[in-house]
């Protein structure tokens, strides 16, 4: 009799850890999912070129740490590491367009720049199970035509890091600390070992100063960007 109580009682325990488990984690993605950026700092960090193999450790940074991001996909590396771009949309990342090699769309014709992101639509979306409903251009370069050819809203950046530029890990965890404001659009490159070395500091400073971490959607929400138009922030939005 005495050996029956003991193993109902850790029975118990055992079920009440994994459904309060479940529990914790149903209330984190309610929260994240529900963050209004009018009411509080919210910031959207996105990450460009990839994906790379280094993107797995920057995913298992982010879940460690309950952050939510942008990822900008170029679609021949999606087309090399699919598995990547699915555990990152599986892990409630945005998935956008950064074009099929990363071309400066503004040197090709229209029907070229179309090719560009069809081709990356149909990569991402066999790898996630979903087309991405946001563009950005490589090198923030646009005109008419590639703001036509998207067929959806640009998104860009406010904080540029310059990662690519200095591969100096704290000095990229500065920039964005001395630049970040409520509504902004941080640009990293996860294809950078320093860039993703850097965004365990990144998350610490601007929890810190109280920021919420989200996706582009959520950044804007419920407003809806506009089909062809170029979105560089939500600045304006924040009104505590």
């Amino acid at each position: 009799m005495h050996r029956r109580l003991v193993i109902s009682a850790v029975t118990a325990a055992l079920c009440g850890s994994t459904l309060a488990g479940t529990a914790t984690s149903a209330s984190a993605t309610t929260t994240a999912a529900t963050v209004d950026c009018r009411r509080v700092k919210c910031v959207a960090l996105t990450f460009d070129d990839g994906p790379v193999a280094d993107t797995q450790r920057l995913l298992r940074i982010l879940k460690d740490r309950g952050v939510s991001a942008t990822f900008y996909l170029v679609g021949k590396n999606v087309q090399r590491y699919p598995s990547t771009a699915r555990d990152a949309a599986r892990a409630g990342h945005q998935i956008g367009n950064h074009s099929w090699d990363h071309a400066d769309l503004t040197r090709l014709s229209a029907a070229a720049v179309r090719s560009q992101f069809s081709r990356t639509d149909a990569a991402i979306k066999q790898a996630t199970g979903k087309k991405p409903t946001t563009v950005r251009a490589p090198y923030g370069a646009h005109n008419a035509t590639v703001r036509a050819a998207a067929a959806r809203p640009l998104v860009h950046w406010s904080v540029d890091t310059l990662d690519w530029k200095y591969r100096d890990t704290a000095r990229i965890i500065r920039v964005v600390n001395a630049n970040t404001r409520p509504g902004d659009i941080v640009l990293l490159h996860d294809i950078h070992r320093t860039t993703v070395d850097a965004v365990p500091g990144i998350i610490r400073a601007l929890t810190a100063r109280g920021f919420h971490f989200v996706t582009v959607d959520q950044l804007f929400a419920p407003a809806t960007l506009p089909v062809g138009k170029v979105t560089y922030h939500n600045r304006a939005a924040y009104r505590p």
